[in-house]
């Protein structure tokens, strides 16, 4: 069966965990070889909206059984079926960024002109109101996967302590905080978390907040100077993808403390290098963790605190553990579930 994935956040700007779960699903598809794979990308120069209008001519000149978008705006016009992907809802969680009219009528009408619906965690799809095929519904959750490269040890030959010279870290209790520069990541409750823990304890933590320069930024580090945190806090900026699983075992903690997240990919890449996640409870991020993840009420400074303190305790016993508890989190089984949606509507 040839199947057209719109693969438009490899070419076109989004939130890095979007990119890599796009290329990272693509990837597991072409391997597990189900299904013919067909790659859709906007042309050099061409803007998404006309690339989704010639996606019919595409479709019928091409024998595709159908078009699968990665995003919430899809072309709901031409030859075979249509499955839509909606990661997040963020206007129920009363946050701005990426709630514009725009996601919010895709999110409104894709359900009623597509096929399928997919959303990465049952968190969603609650918050849409989504029916799920179990009830009858166009709902399917397919959660995201974790890369071989997030595990508890580092490849043979391969000393992570390197990277605290590198991005100028301290020998200290890291809470890594990834990407934390937009306002939805909510880093505010992480500096006032671990003012409560520095007032109450003589154990210190220092913050690492990755990511570019933002306003959000601004903001927040002005907070952290309030709050007596600013020498313990480093933004080393945008950090290299590999030198990814390397902080994360590298940390003591990784706090996602967003409620608006469709899926957390950094709670389950943390899980896998045997780092605890510290999470809402009952959000998407706890969702994606698994069991052990160490949940809190990101609105209770001393909520937060109690988490980073039992990550500072447990951290050790909870290296081999975490990991084992998301073991089955594989990009191999998000494309096995892909092609059951797709071999379901054939």
């Amino acid at each position: 069966m040839r199947v057209g994935f719109d693969t438009t956040p490899l070419t076109v700007p989004h939130p890095p965990g979007v990119v890599r779960a796009v290329r990272s699903s693509i990837e597991a598809l072409e391997a597990a070889g189900r299904l013919e794979v067909v790659r859709l990308a906007p042309a050099p120069g061409q803007s998404p909206r006309a690339f989704r209008a010639s996606l019919p001519r595409v479709a019928r000149e091409q024998g595709l059984a159908g078009v699968h978008s990665f995003t919430s705006a899809f072309q709901p016009r031409g030859p075979g079926r249509r499955v839509q992907t909606i990661h997040e809802c963020p206007w129920r969680h009363g946050v701005r960024e990426n709630a514009g009219w725009r996601h919010r009528a895709w999110a409104r009408l894709g359900p009623l002109l597509a096929d399928a619906v997919v959303t990465p965690s049952e968190h969603t799809a609650r918050g849409l109101g989504l029916r799920l095929r179990s009830a009858g519904g166009k709902g399917r959750v397919i959660p995201w996967g974790v890369e071989p490269c997030f595990a508890p040890d580092p490849p043979p030959g391969e000393v992570d302590e390197v990277l605290l010279g590198r991005y100028r870290l301290p020998e200290r209790a890291l809470v890594l905080c990834l990407g934390a520069t937009r306002a939805k990541k909510n880093l505010a409750a992480v500096l006032h978390g671990v003012a409560a823990l520095h007032a109450r304890s003589t154990a210190r933590v220092h913050l690492v907040v990755t990511g570019p320069d933002t306003p959000d930024l601004r903001r927040d580090l002005g907070l952290a100077q309030r709050l007596g945190l600013a020498r313990f806090l480093s933004t080393p900026g945008s950090v290299e993808e590999e030198h990814l699983p390397g902080l994360l075992r590298l940390a003591t903690a990784v706090p996602v403390l967003s409620h608006s997240e469709g899926f957390g990919l950094p709670a389950l890449e943390a899980h896998a290098c045997g780092t605890p996640a510290i999470v809402p409870a009952g959000s998407a991020a706890a969702e994606a963790a698994g069991p052990l993840a160490l949940t809190c009420d990101p609105a209770d400074a001393e909520s937060v605190a109690n988490a980073l303190a039992l990550a500072v305790e447990r951290r050790e016993d909870l290296r081999f553990e975490v990991p084992e508890s998301v073991a089955d989190r594989t990009w191999s089984r998000t494309a096995e579930l892909l092609a059951d949606l797709w071999e379901e509507l054939a």
